[in-house]
């Protein structure tokens, strides 16, 4: 009898030993291709059914190592497929981290802080990001907060060269807060009301697409609030080779809305919007104004975009707005305007460094 327990007992390890053995191969495999060739220097799961190291990404965040010089690569945060109800926080020592998810809309994180229900902008956003070279991909960040609730973020971000890669961000009243630094998204979607890109990075989005929705009644929209406070500051929005577009809702809407391309948050707020599709929806006059003295001193250009709400012919007329050349419009390409080129690459994120061919 017990010879035959024996007997037993080595089959079950041995079917369990090949067990393990390829859960372990397939889940390291998942890995190194989610990686994408991002020199990784140890990778940490989290997954709401128990099978990961976490089941909350705050604390994946808390074990990456402080003041990373990247010498050793970033540190993964690879995020399960599911509902993640958190507000993320990534401290300015938490550098070289990189987080990524099974997809958009398969692995989403959300919250419903809001300006009304007491939340100031700092504080309201689902996810802060402040560690710089940040890289996140493949996941949707959502607040919920709704229209009528004012300003409520789903991200903010002021981590220096910051890539965030087909990624969804989702809100209302300022959904994305591009706070500073040099930041970059490629292939993302921002959805958003009223002043939903702003804040003072030097940012370029890039083959992105935008969508404004139905704002609550008697509100209009923006696509874009920049807001640099003086002439020698880089900063500035750069929106290239994207889709700007309504969303359902909001192109069937009973009531009518006006959407601009963007107002000035600050009296040098500069934004350039450059071979980029946009939709019929857009104010003919393309930009809103503000009161002050901006309209004499913020820069916002168009160069070669294309589609019905492209059409300049009936634009403001200010001083400060411009019609560019395919030289003005060099200077503020990947390359160029946010050096992508020595520091983009170790990202593995594709991008184009000039004007989109």
């Amino acid at each position: 009898m017990f010879r035959i327990s024996t007997l037993y007992l080595i089959i079950i390890i041995s079917v369990f030993s090949d067990f393990f053995a390829s859960r372990t191969a397939i889940s390291k495999s998942i890995l190194q291709h989610d990686a994408d060739g991002v020199k990784i220097r140890a990778t940490v799961t989290v997954s709401k059914n128990g099978f990961g190291n976490f089941s909350r990404i705050n604390d994946a965040v808390a074990m990456a190592p402080n003041n990373s010089n990247g010498d050793e690569g970033f540190f993964h945060i690879k995020i399960m497929e599911g509902e993640y109800e958190e507000y993320i926080k990534i401290d300015q020592n938490k550098r070289y981290l990189m987080m990524s998810g099974a997809g958009i809309n398969r692995t989403i994180i959300t919250g419903n802080h809001s300006y009304e229900d007491g939340w100031g902008i700092d504080v309201s956003a689902t996810f802060i990001a402040s560690g710089s070279h940040f890289i996140c991909k493949h996941l949707t960040i959502r607040n919920t907060a709704g229209p009528t609730k004012g300003q409520a973020l789903a991200l903010m971000c002021s981590g220096d060269l910051s890539v965030f890669y087909n990624c969804s961000i989702e809100g209302y009243q300022d959904t994305l807060w591009v706070r500073s630094g040099k930041q970059f998204y490629r292939e993302c979607d921002v959805y958003g009301t009223i002043d939903f890109i702003f804040g003072n990075a030097v940012v370029v989005l890039q083959k992105c697409n935008l969508y404004a929705r139905r704002p609550s009644k008697g509100n209009g929209n923006e696509i874009t609030a920049q807001g640099r406070t003086n002439p020698k500051d880089q900063s500035g929005i750069v929106i290239q080779g994207c889709a700007i577009k309504p969303t359902y809702d909001l192109a069937r809407s009973n009531y009518t809305v006006k959407t601009y391309l963007g107002r000035p948050w600050k009296n040098y707020s500069r934004t350039i919007i450059m071979q980029t599709y946009i939709d019929g929806f857009i104010e003919p006059a393309g930009w809103d104004k503000s009161s002050g003295e901006a309209l004499k001193t913020l820069y916002f250009a168009e160069y070669n975009n294309s589609g019905t709400g492209s059409n300049t012919t009936n634009r403001v007329t200010w001083p400060s707005y411009h019609i560019i050349s395919a030289t003005i419009a060099s200077n503020f390409t990947v390359s160029s305007f946010i050096d992508g080129d020595s520091w983009i690459p170790q990202t593995k994120v594709p991008y184009i460094g000039g004007l989109v061919p």
